[in-house]
């Protein structure tokens, strides 16, 4: 998996999608999640949190020894702040996983347990269990992250849609290309 490094700076980004998760946003400012990722060498933590009302506190340059934090609501994309992470922390939401994993940068996957029809819990379980990334709550994900050894994820390649469709557009009675 690409470790996105520049100049020394090893960026954790986080999205939470369109969506308001607070729960994330909480988990990845606390304490321990923080002293963790410092532990691991990671020199700031930016997070795109959505429609959340919780704001975290915002820490410039961590100089004191911890990770800078910064964050921002939305971006019309997201694509140039996961090329230049080093890891991704993302809700579960599919086309926040794909992006991420198409562009090689390893992946810890929150699920919000608040939502009722969770099938991105699904989709996030079962793509750990292919060992793409790693699937976390947010009350585990400092267990996660303790865990975690990205050197065991295996990269993911998207599969070719092209059988598919000329099935599809022999149904539909398209001629052949």
């Amino acid at each position: 998996m690409e470790d996105g490094e520049n100049d020394g700076k090893r960026l954790v980004f986080v999205t939470v999608g369109t969506t308001s998760f607070d729960a994330l946003v909480k988990a990845v400012v606390s304490q321990n999640v923080k002293e963790e990722l410092h532990k691991r060498g990671y020199t700031h933590l930016l997070i795109q949190m959505g429609r959340g009302i919780y704001s975290p506190p915002k820490v410039c340059d961590g100089a004191d020894g911890s990770l800078a934090v910064d964050y921002f609501t939305f971006s019309s994309s997201i694509a140039d702040y996961i090329r230049s992470a080093s890891l991704v922390i993302s809700h579960a939401g599919s086309g926040s996983i794909f992006e991420t994993l198409k562009l090689g940068k390893p992946l810890i996957v929150v699920v919000n347990e608040d939502l009722m029809d969770n099938h991105q819990c699904e989709l996030a379980e079962e793509l750990e269990e292919r060992k793409h990334l790693y699937c976390a709550r947010p009350h585990s994900l400092n267990q996660t992250l303790t865990k975690m050894e990205l050197d065991s994820l295996v990269r993911y390649t998207p599969g070719d849609g092209t059988p598919v469709a000329r099935i599809i557009d022999r149904f539909l009675g398209f001629p052949d290309d």
